[in-house]
This record gives structure tokens, C-alpha cells and sequence, in this order.
């Protein structure tokens, strides 16, 4: 009975860590370069991230994704879009895409987050193979 018990926390235990390391990228995020902030969530069985705050929305919280190639969009607000799709991986590097810079107007298809540390991550979003661009982000919450 009590190695079945010890068997039970054990696993429990193991399953509570990983849940913690492949969780360690949700929360908010302020990017380095332009001074973002992005909500990293769950959605579905991938890592999203979503617009939560910057200094453009803070001077026009009705800000608008104007700069949008696709005419379509362009009318759609900053805030709370989503501009990180279909990550999966963890608990140190997570790969899927697209990527949406609302800021310029531009989009790809592809990218990587690398965990530096538990308060440092690197998004990298690649046009093609060797054409990539690469921002910080800091741990705020």
C-alpha cells in the first residue's frame, strides 16, 4: 500500500513540474526594442500571444492595425490582437507561427521563442530561411 501511495505522489510530482517548465512562457511580456507588452497564453494544445499594452495604445487606446498590408484589416484594433499563432514546444524553445508586427505592418509565416532565462525570451520571425529578425522580451508578470 505504501509504495502504490509513494508510486501515486511520485507521478503527481513529476507531472506538476513539467506542467510548471512547459507553462514557464504564459504570462506578460515587454519587448525590449519598442516597449510592447504581450500576453503569452494557452490556445488549444499551442502558446498564442496576444497585444496587452504600449506606448502607441497608451497615447490611442483605439489605436487601429492601419499599417496592414491586407486593406481588410486595417480596421481592426491593436489591442488585444493576436500576434502569435501555433507555438508548440517548450520548455526552452518553442517553434510555429505566424508572427504579426502591428507596428510595421508586417507579418511571417514562421518563427522561434527561445527561453534565455526565466525572465528573458527571444522571438525570432524569419521571411525566409536565412532572412530573420530577432526582439527580446523581458518578464513582466
Amino acid at each position: 500500500m505504501f509504495s502504490l501511495l509513494a508510486s501515486a505522489l511520485l507521478t503527481a510530482s513529476i507531472a506538476a513540474n513539467a506542467a510548471t517548465a512547459e507553462d514557464a512562457i504564459l504570462g506578460q511580456w515587454r519587448s525590449q526594442e519598442r516597449g510592447g507588452i504581450t500576453a503569452f497564453h494557452r490556445c488549444g494544445s499551442a502558446i498564442c500571444g496576444q497585444v496587452v499594452d504600449g506606448a502607441s495604445l497608451r497615447a490611442n487606446p483605439d489605436l487601429r492595425d492601419v499599417k496592414n498590408s491586407d486593406k481588410t484589416l486595417r480596421s481592426r484594433k491593436v489591442k488585444g490582437l493576436v500576434v502569435l499563432q501555433n507555438f508548440k514546444g517548450g520548455p526552452h524553445e518553442w517553434k510555429g507561427g505566424p508572427l504579426y508586427d502591428p507596428d510595421r505592418g508586417m507579418g511571417v509565416e514562421s518563427g522561434t521563442i527561445k527561453m534565455i532565462d526565466r525572465n528573458t525570451l527571444k522571438v525570432t520571425g524569419c521571411f525566409a530561411r536565412f532572412i530573420c529578425q530577432s526582439e527580446v522580451m523581458t518578464r513582466i508578470r
